[in-house]
C-alpha cells in the first residue's frame, strides 16, 4: 500500500530522515568503510579412514552448494523506484513524474546502481483502458493517472505503483518498492540543509529573451544554491532530458556531500520538520532497516550512475488522445529490454559493448 507519512512519531520521523539521507541523494553513501565481501560456501574435503578395518564403500555424495548469504537480512537485490513529482502543492493528488530513476540495491556485494528513465518515452499504460479508452501515454503520465486526482488505477500504491507496472510491462523492469517526493518537499529539504554547493561545467540560462530573472540563470563554476534555485536547476531541460539527467546527477552528488558532513547533525531538527508529511512510499520498517544497515557498509566507489546510450533515442511525434499532437522520445523497446535485463542482473554493459538498434542479445 502506498503510504504518505503524516505526523509520524519522532522515532519514525528519524527513520524517514535516515532513509531520505540515503535515497534522496540517489543513495549516495560517503563512508570510508572497507568493502565487505560475502563468503562463498566451499565443500568440506573428504577424509580417508586410517583404520585397517575394511569398510563397505558408500556412494559419493555430491556437495550441495549453499546459497551466498545476503547482508543485513535483505534480498539478493532490491529495486526501488524513485520519483520526483512536479506537483507545486504539498500534495500527491496530481502531478506528473518529472524525474524517474530506478535504483538497484545489491545486498550480496554492497553496491548501488541508478538508471534514469526519460519521461517522454511513449508507452502502453496497463489496466486503465476503461477510463476514456486510454491505453497509451508518455511515461510520466502513468504516475499522474494512478494518483487520486485521476484515480485510473484500481490497485494498491496509486501513482508510483502504476508507474512501476508501466515500467515492468514495457521494459521488463523489476520494481519492488517506491519513494516519491514532490517539489515543495524537495525545496524544504535543500533549505533545511542550508543549500548546496555545486560545480557547473557550463552555463545554463533558462530565461526567455529579454528576461532578467536571475533565478533561471546559472553561470558556469562554483555555485551556492538554496532550495528554490536548486529546484529550478533540476527541472530545466534546455538541451533535452539527457543534459538534464547529467545536471540532476551533479545535484544529487552535492546533496550527498552536504548530507554526510558531521555538521549536518545540527540540522537534524529542521530536516525532520522538512520531511514531515512529505513522502509517498511503500517501504516498511523491515526494508528501511535493511537499507539503513547496508548504507553503513557502502564505499562511495560502489555507487554507479548508468544510463541508456543517447544514440538509441530519436525525437518523434504522436497523436495522443489526451495531449493531442505531442513530442516523444522514440526507441526500440526490445533493445531497451536487453539493457534492462543486464541492469536486473547487476551487469551493466560497458561503452564498447553498447547495443545498437537491431543488435542481437
Amino acid at each position: 500500500m502506498s503510504l504518505i507519512a503524516r505526523n509520524p512519531s519522532h522515532r519514525f520521523k528519524g527513520i524517514i530522515l535516515l532513509l531520505c539521507m540515503m535515497l534522496l541523494p540517489a543513495l549516495m553513501a560517503c563512508g570510508a568503510l572497507n568493502r565487505i565481501s560475502s563468503p562463498m560456501a566451499t565443500p568440506t574435503a573428504s577424509i580417508t579412514p586410517t583404520s585397517t578395518v575394511t569398510l563397505t564403500p558408500k556412494p559419493t555424495l555430491t556437495p550441495i552448494t549453499t546459497e551466498i548469504p545476503t547482508l543485513c537480512g535483505g534480498p539478493p537485490a532490491m529495486f526501488i523506484l524513485l520519483v520526483g513529482s512536479d506537483s507545486r502543492k504539498d500534495s500527491y493528488a496530481a502531478g506528473l513524474a518529472d524525474s524517474i530513476r530506478l535504483v538497484r540495491v545489491d545486498f550480496i556485494e554492497p553496491r548501488i546502481q541508478l538508471l534514469p528513465f526519460y519521461r517522454d518515452l511513449y508507452v502502453e499504460i496497463p489496466g486503465i483502458e476503461r477510463h476514456n479508452g486510454i491505453t497509451h501515454g508518455k511515461l510520466n503520465q502513468a504516475y499522474l493517472y494512478g494518483n487520486s486526482a485521476y484515480g485510473y488505477y484500481d490497485g494498491p500504491g496509486e501513482g508510483p505503483a502504476l508507474l512501476a507496472l508501466t515500467l515492468e510491462h514495457n521494459f521488463d523492469a523489476r520494481v519492488d518498492h517506491h519513494v516519491a517526493v514532490n517539489l515543495e518537499s524537495f525545496v524544504r529539504i535543500v533549505d533545511a540543509l542550508g543549500g548546496i554547493d555545486i560545480h557547473l561545467p557550463y552555463e545554463i540560462d533558462g530565461r526567455v529573451p529579454g528576461s532578467k530573472d536571475t533565478d533561471l540563470y546559472f553561470p558556469a563554476g562554483e555555485l551556492h544554491l538554496n532550495g528554490y534555485r536548486t529546484m529550478f536547476l533540476a527541472r530545466l531541460r534546455l538541451q533535452g532530458d539527457f543534459q538534464r539527467g547529467e545536471v540532476q546527477n551533479l545535484i544529487l552528488e552535492a546533496l550527498a556531500e552536504k548530507l554526510f558532513t558531521l555538521s549536518i547533525i545540527r540540522e537534524i531538527p529542521q530536516l525532520i520538520d522538512a520531511l514531515d508529511d512529505s513522502i509517498q512510499m511503500d517501504l516498511g520498517a523491515v526494508q528501511i532497516g535493511q537499507l539503513l544497515c547496508l548504507s553503513t557498509l557502502l564505499d562511495s566507489q560502489k555507487i554507479e550512475f548508468v544510463s541508456f546510450p543517447e544514440n538509441l533515442f530519436k525525437s518523434d511525434r504522436v497523436r495522443d488522445p489526451v495531449l493531442g499532437n505531442t513530442s516523444i522520445l522514440a526507441v526500440d523497446f526490445d533493445v531497451l529490454k536487453i539493457y534492462m535485463q543486464k541492469f536486473n542482473d547487476g551487469i551493466w554493459l560497458q561503452p564498447e559493448e553498447n547495443l545498437s538498434e537491431g543488435s542481437e542479445p
